[in-house]
């Protein structure tokens, strides 16, 4: 596996854009730059796997299919966080 930094800029922006859409559509608010960052890294993550797992999807979807897949996992992150918190998220 190798990364340019173009990569690692890809996945910034990813991460911001779908974890600060999810955090306002499970929330109701954002987290702040760095925490929809991290959220929606580790959506796009989630979201990979759930995808795979259950539609058994394979391949690459391009820079907006990679927010779509990341909002759904950053989504469900956020879901079972706040039903694990007692909705104090």
């Amino acid at each position: 596996m190798t990364l340019d930094p173009g990569s690692w800029l890809s996945w910034i922006i990813v991460g911001l854009i779908s974890g600060a859409v999810a955090a306002r559509v499970v929330a109701g608010r954002g987290f702040g730059c760095i925490a929809d960052i991290v959220v929606g890294v580790a959506g796009a993550i989630i979201g990979g796997f759930l995808l795979g797992a259950v539609f058994h999807m394979t391949g690459t979807v391009g820079f907006w299919g990679s927010i779509v897949v990341a909002f759904i996992g950053a989504a469900a992150l956020l879901a079972a966080l706040k039903l694990l918190s007692g909705g104090r998220l």
